[in-house]
């Protein structure tokens, strides 16, 4: 195996990592919103044990990913791709923290229905559709070097913006007619505002992607 084989597979490695967080980002968010949606605090529960794992594979990608520079010492193209997956593996961090984040909110609502918010319960199954298609997107945008795909992913970050601010305006008017639900409406504004930030994030991994691509920093939120 010559070095640039070598290096190529030490590279691809480092992808299958990043995929792998990605796609444990992805699960946590899932279960997070079924978890959500259904009142499961016992799977709220286990999805804040298991975020050692997300840090873990962090941890993993950081590590082989100095080692590779320090190793083979990659110059241009090849150096970049490695910096912008030490990026992105902080942004599918970040994902993952905000699904534990939604699994603690779940388990201080505990088991409480309420008809008033139908419409903001609607409009945060939807924001993480998006957020969702999103992830995936976003990875696929990255792993093919595809532009065209990340600014289609930052694009919809506009409509998960457009749903934040319609659902805290909604949240704040049920505040004012049920001061008496404040708890309540607090834990879905910060619900809310976790699958916001998940937008956002891979929002950066496009403009991450971008970056690779074209070598220049381009704001895809303009």
């Amino acid at each position: 195996m010559t070095a640039r084989e070598f290096f190529d597979e030490e590279l691809r490695g480092l992808q299958d990592q990043l995929s792998e967080l990605c796609h444990f980002a992805q699960r946590a968010l899932d279960r997070a919103l079924e978890a959500f949606e259904t009142q499961d605090i016992q799977a709220s529960q286990e999805i804040i044990d298991d975020d050692d794992k997300a840090d873990l594979l962090y941890e993993e990608i950081i590590d082989n990913a100095i080692m590779i520079i320090t190793k083979q010492q990659p110059v241009a193209t090849d150096l970049r791709k490695i910096i912008m997956t030490i990026r992105i593996a902080t942004d599918f961090e970040r994902v993952a923290d905000f699904a534990v984040n939604i699994a603690k909110s779940t388990i201080r609502l505990g088991k409480r229905t309420d008809p008033s918010m139908i419409g903001v319960l609607t409009n945060l199954h939807r924001m993480y559709e998006i957020s969702n298609q999103m992830l995936i997107e976003g990875l696929n945008a990255f792993k093919e070097e595809d532009v065209k795909l990340a600014k289609i992913v930052a694009e919809m970050d506009d409509e998960v913006d457009r749903l934040y601010g319609e659902t805290i305006k909604e949240l704040f008017n049920i505040h004012q007619k049920n001061p008496d639900h404040i708890n309540y409406v607090t834990q879905l504004l910060f619900i809310c505002r976790y699958l916001e930030r998940t937008a956002d994030h891979i929002t950066n991994v496009a403009e991450n992607t971008v970056y690779l691509v074209k070598g220049k920093h381009i704001d895809l939120n303009e």
